[in-house]
């Protein structure tokens, strides 16, 4: 864990996006895969991890999420709620989950005149966990294990958000696996030692950050289950760019 740097929490709505009378909203499911030396089932699922937040006010657990602002576009607005509510970095997967309408319960006029929200979310794997954050005097944070997670989800829209991204990531999973075994086939053939350095197996902090420091207080998007990723900046920390890319798909 680190410490985050000057990063405030935005307040307000002035700046809020607006879409046929709802209000536009951007969050993300960040996770962690547990290492489990012991679960020889191969089931990704058991080794999946989410990481929830508390609500003010409310004696439950949600996803990090909060309102598009218009000087941000969807997938910064994510990065940015997964930092001011939960105090976590990660890699963004460009896809979205999907796009749920919902209403607040709780404050109806949180959203609209009418409580609707359009809500964007997307999964965050988590690269960093700060050990203080913005709203940290006002939500508490949990890791739990996704059936443990559905228990938690008081909205439908929330356990429909994560049945997708259970099925999203054991997808990622097995295109990478099948990815990492084509490489180990290929340096076969080449005759080459299985010492060798495979490019999957570099880890995320070996490749990303240059140049901009400030830019850690970002997160990565991941456009596909490959390894290409683009950096997804905030206006107010420096210039996008780009990290690490393989055009090969």
């Amino acid at each position: 864990m680190s410490s985050s740097s000057l990063v405030i929490a935005r307040t307000g709505r002035h700046r809020q996006r607006y879409e046929n009378n709802l209000r536009l909203v951007s969050g993300c499911i960040p996770y962690r895969l547990r290492e489990d030396k012991e679960d020889c089932s191969g089931n990704i699922e058991n080794r999946i991890q989410v990481l929830m937040v508390s609500s003010p006010n409310r004696n439950d657990l949600v996803f990090p999420k909060g309102g598009w602002e218009d000087d941000e576009n969807v997938l910064e607005a994510a990065c940015r709620e997964a930092l001011e509510e939960a105090g976590v970095k990660g890699i963004l997967r460009k896809t979205p989950l999907g796009i749920w309408e919902f209403r607040s319960k709780s404050r109806q006029n949180i959203c609209s005149q009418e409580g609707g929200c359009k809500g964007y979310m997307f999964a965050l794997e988590v690269t960093e966990e700060l050990d203080t954050w913005p709203e940290q005097g006002n939500r508490d944070r949990k890791w739990v294990n996704t059936k443990e997670a559905f228990k938690l989800c008081r909205y439908e829209w929330m356990r429909e958000a994560l049945e997708k991204f259970v099925r999203v990531i054991a997808e990622d999973k097995e295109v990478e696996t099948r990815e990492e075994t084509q490489i180990v086939e290929n340096l076969g053939h080449l005759a080459l030692p299985l010492t060798l350095p495979l490019p999957l197996q570099l880890p995320v902090s070996d490749v990303v950050v240059g140049g901009c420091q400030m830019i850690a207080s970002n997160c990565y998007v991941k456009t596909s289950s490959s390894h290409h990723h683009v950096i997804a900046s905030f206006p107010w920390h420096c210039a996008p760019q780009e990290v690490a890319t393989d055009m090969s798909y």
